[in-house]
């Protein structure tokens, strides 16, 4: 009698186990109830390239100005602020490392006011605070897909940043950079259950280079004479793999 009970309850048990797998393979994605906010962390790669609007020395411009892309890196923390009807505000703080350079051909142009060939090498060290807002319009667990935009307000700092300028008459080239600077960015995001991807292009939306200057003693006349003249934006690609809680 009570083996034929126990049997029975496992078979029952048995039974309830498989009518429930086969409901969770039939059941179709939903979408399921966001918390309020989430944290996340990030790392990924960036292509810089900065856009140089205008390079001139003694009012004369340079010309066939080349902007090259390089390769850096950052690493970024969020807080995802879930809104009604699919909204959300992620503020976020990163690190980033990015890199770029400039080459100008020594042309019958150019080489009047260039020494040879001529190349600006930038690396710089920033800390950044971007406020997005986003648009989930996939939303079916475990997948989504999300659009953003928004700000990003950039600290430079200055101590980890570097550039170099070959090619120029001009001596101890050293240049000087806005330390607060402003961008736009948009974007996509691609997550399947906690993991995501992220893809973003960044604008900037004012020249960063406050001045240029350089050892006057040390260049030899007439070129020590002049004064060179550079305005960049930022312009940077970028990819990124994190997880969400």
């Amino acid at each position: 009698m009570i083996k034929e009970a126990l049997f029975t309850l496992i078979g029952s048990g048995v039974l309830a186990v498989c009518e429930l797998q086969a409901q969770a393979v039939t059941t179709p994605m939903v979408t399921l109830k966001q918390p309020r906010f989430n944290l996340g962390v990030k790392a990924g790669f960036n292509s810089s390239m900065f856009f140089t609007d205008e390079i001139s020395i003694n009012g004369k411009e340079l010309e066939l100005a080349q902007n090259n892309y390089k390769v850096g890196y950052f690493a970024a923390v969020f807080c995802r602020f879930n809104m009604k009807k699919h909204h959300f505000i992620q503020p976020e703080f990163s690190c980033n490392i990015t890199q770029g350079s400039v080459s100008i051909p020594s042309t019958l142009a150019n080489s009047e006011i260039l020494k040879e060939n001529a190349l600006i090498k930038k690396k710089m060290t920033t800390l950044d605070l971007p406020i997005l807002y986003g648009y989930k319009f996939i939303d079916v667990h475990p997948y989504g897909m999300a659009f953003f935009v928004g700000p990003k307000v950039t600290w430079v700092w200055e101590k980890h940043c570097s550039t170099e300028f070959t090619g120029f008459h001009q001596q101890e080239i050293k240049e000087e950079q806005y330390p607060f600077q402003y961008s736009g960015v948009v974007g996509l995001a691609v997550n399947v259950s906690n993991i995501f991807f992220d893809f973003r292009y960044e604008v900037g939306l004012h020249n960063t280079i406050r001045s240029i200057t350089y050892n006057t003693d040390l260049t030899e006349a007439p070129h020590n004479e002049g004064k060179i003249k550079l305005e960049q934006r930022k312009n940077i690609l970028s990819f990124s793999v994190g997880v969400i809680f």
